[in-house]
């Protein structure tokens, strides 16, 4: 596992003597790159052209994906440059490479600040037209998606955009009750909101998004890490950081408290509140605070990180305060925070069936976490899903479950090496993945560990959002014949990335130049496929609940292809194929019953309509005939809601307190937080940092309550795998010989 997450020191070149770049004149630089950027996307070059998996050239063509790129990333929806301004764009689109090679990115940062300049333009416009009224009865619509739109001629053209884009904001509202003068203030405060935001871009926002379009337009999962984001990638792999143990959002120009982390010194204390406004920051030398109000969010953040057993001081505007209430101070000493919110965690799924009731223990894995500093510093304690997941199925055992499912729906990925270990604890030993460089040299990667954490039936719930390492766990899994992968295709990422430290270029300097997070080789199952473009086949097919063609690996155009390998020499656990087709009869044949399924299908169906129709109407009657339908099947379903708490106890009312009624009630997939949301409650019209906190927090824990039916009812078909297991115990012998559980007598 060397190259995998190796950060590797490199001795750049000298700096390409060329031409400078002339810039198109595109008005004022408002932001300007600094000395460390321009050296870092040099550097950032070299490496590229060096060491990437696939090996592209810095030229003019080269140029043309960056720029078009970088156009898409500012204004994707094509609402705020005109048509004149892209023209005048002509004589820089082969420029670009040149901007990089001479240490020179004016070009960038001044289609920059023209793009900041339309967007202000286009704010003013719209908060113009909040002093007006609108015509309601027209039969117009407004496009949702612009993406492969033409951009507006001239200024009317775009003026009349906005002005859709502006009654659609305004219709929301209507018909979520609201009169007039509360439209307009509500719209004129999100407006100016947005203008805010924009205010606080950095140079670094703006010399990451170009160099992000540099790195993608080389291949998809190629990226820059600005120093920022280089310290939250670390975080999220290692799960834990030095801080107080808040969640913080921003709210208008507040820093708001939206979590407190339970045992952390936040929560410790007492003395702070979910809705607390911090409005001011001192370390503990600090003789007076900095005043964060209108600060961004991360800045604010970086003040309170601090090191381990430091002391910071908060100013906070309590939740019950008003705006010129009084404040309070709260000191606190900054410890290392554990975010278990994205570890491993069980749940316990019993499942009755003619009589029978059957256990099936469910893991549920966000991300192939590993802290790797602490490994390296050899702390026995360190933190990595595969000791989270060991320690979860021994638990498991002692609870008796019949089946385990590793739930990694949404999990794209992590530490390579976390996936080749977790597949160890469910194989006794042998190869797990393939991984070829770009010299085309393959190495595998074997789990050397004897022996197995768990030995009996499992199996692997995906999704599309089920990415990179998640695809390798499945595959092996399947490859080995050890347990049935549940779901829909995965996404089909199939290249290993690496970290590079730029900072490693200038040893000694203070100044920090970011990572890059690059592809150097493509992984192999050991069957010799790829999951590359194709993903994960599920052995029991669930319906599909993503846009196959808006997101996955097939909807990047500039993915490697797949290819095949020689396949590794190993041993299969066993074969479960004479069970796929008895249990994918036994699972089509349930869902076509089960309401709820056939609600979910109802919804995609309807998200997939309204994707390929790409239009709303600004017709008040229209949109309030919509809406009736939509309420009348809440409704309906609500109303089947009702039926089958009576039907399970006397009380409706009742309900919550009886656990076999609760596992009989049906609520919306958690497929989809807009689905939950638009299922749990009707458009408001507003955004989520307009909403009133605390209903706000409450309806999101009422989603992540929301009975999930993929988990369910895949906890059903692997309640069925058990029953055949243990019906026909020739047959348990016969696919699955290595494991205790499914041998005869067991």
């Amino acid at each position: 596992m060397k190259k995998h997450m190796l950060m590797v020191a490199l001795a750049f070149a000298a700096t390409t003597q060329a031409a400078v770049p002339q810039p198109v004149k595109v008005g004022a630089t408002q932001l300007r790159p600094v000395a460390t950027q321009t050296q870092a996307a040099a550097w950032a070059a070299t490496v590229f052209g060096r060491h990437h998996y696939k090996v592209t050239p810095l030229d003019d063509a080269m140029s043309e994906k960056i720029f078009d790129r970088y156009l898409k990333s500012l204004d994707g929806d094509r609402l705020h440059f005109l048509q004149s301004d892209i023209d005048s764009f002509d004589s820089i689109r082969t420029k670009l490479d040149d901007a990089i090679k001479t240490e020179n990115l004016t070009t960038p940062f001044a289609m920059y600040s023209l793009y900041q300049q339309r967007f202000n333009e286009r704010f003013v416009y719209s908060r113009e037209l909040l002093k007006g009224k609108f015509d309601f009865t027209v039969d117009e619509t407004f496009q949702i998606d612009r993406e492969k739109a033409a951009w507006p001629k001239n200024l009317d053209e775009a003026h009349d955009l906005w002005r859709k884009r502006v009654k659609n904001d305004w219709l929301r509202l209507k018909l979520a009750g609201k009169d007039d003068k509360s439209i307009r203030e509500t719209l004129d405060k999100r407006y100016e909101n947005y203008a805010g935001r924009m205010s606080k871009v950095d140079s670094e926002d703006v010399f990451m998004t170009f160099m992000n379009a540099y790195a993608t337009s080389i291949e998809p999962h190629t990226n820059y890490l600005g120093p920022r984001s280089a310290d939250n990638f670390a975080i999220a792999m290692r799960l834990s950081l030095d801080g107080i143990g808040a969640v913080l959002q921003q709210r208008e120009d507040y820093t708001v408290i939206r979590e407190i982390v339970v045992g952390s010194p936040a929560g410790m204390s007492g003395k702070l509140k979910v809705g607390d406004r911090i409005v001011g920051v001192a370390q503990a030398d600090s003789p007076g605070f900095t005043d964060v109000l209108g600060w961004r969010i991360d800045d604010v953040v970086q003040l309170i990180r601090g090191p381990k057993e430091s002391v910071v001081r908060l100013n906070v505007l309590p939740v019950d305060a008003g705006t010129d209430g009084k404040t309070v101070t709260v000191a606190l000493v900054r410890k290392k925070i554990n975010m278990e919110e994205q570890a491993a965690k069980k749940t316990i799924i019993e499942v009755k069936d003619g009589g029978v009731k059957r256990r099936v223990g469910v893991i549920s894995l966000p991300t192939f976490y590993l802290d790797f500093d602490a490994r390296r510093r050899g702390d026995k304690d360190f933190k990595s899903a595969t000791r989270d997941v060991a320690r979860i199925l021994g638990e498991l055992k002692k609870e008796k479950v019949d089946n385990v499912l590793i739930d990694l729906r949404n999990n794209g990925g992590g530490a390579l090496g976390e996936a080749v270990e977790l597949t160890g604890l469910f194989i006794d030993k042998g190869p797990v993945v393939m991984q070829r460089s770009a010299d085309g040299k393959v190495e595998v990667e074997n789990d050397t560990q004897p022996g197995l954490a768990w030995d009996g039936p499992m199996g692997v719930l995906i999704n599309r959002g089920s990415a990179s390492a998640s695809e390798i766990f499945a595959a092996a899994i399947q490859d080995y014949g050890r347990g049935l992968v549940l779901g829909e295709p995965s996404f089909g990422k199939g290249t290993v990335q690496t970290l590079v430290n730029l900072d490693r270029g200038n040893p000694g300097e203070k100044a920090r130049y970011g990572e890059l997070k690059m592809t150097i080789a493509q992984f192999f199952r050991i069957n010799g496929g790829t999951t590359q473009l194709r993903g994960v086949t599920p052995d029991i097919k669930m319906p599909v609940t993503s846009d196959p063609e808006g997101f996955g690996e097939s909807s990047y155009d500039n993915a490697l292809p797949w290819v095949a390998i020689k396949p590794a020499v190993y041993t299969p656990s066993g074969n479960l194929k004479q069970l796929v087709a008895p249990l994918q009869k036994r699972h089509e044949a349930r869902i076509a019953k089960d309401k709820d399924f056939q609600y979910l299908q109802e919804d995609m169906a309807e998200l997939r309509k309204l994707r390929k129709d790409n239009v709303i109407s600004l017709n008040e009657a229209v949109r309030r005939k919509e809406r009736d339908a939509l309420e009348a099947k809440a409704k309906q379903r609500e109303a089947r809601q009702v039926a089958l708490r009576a039907a399970v106890t006397d009380d409706p009312a009742d309900v919550t307190d009886t656990k076999d009624a609760r596992s009989k009630l049906a609520s919306p997939a958690k497929t989809s937080k807009a689905a939950v949301a638009k299922a749990n409650r009707q458009d408001d019209g507003l955004q989520a940092d307009e909403r009133n906190l605390a209903s706000e927090l409450a309806a999101e824990k009422a989603a992540k309550d929301a009975k999930d039916v993929m988990l369910q009812e895949a906890a059903h078909v692997l309640s069925d795998e058990v029953e055949m297991l243990k019906t026909d115990t020739r047959m348990a012998a016969r696919l699955m010989p290595y494991l205790p559980a499914a041998k005869p007598g067991n």
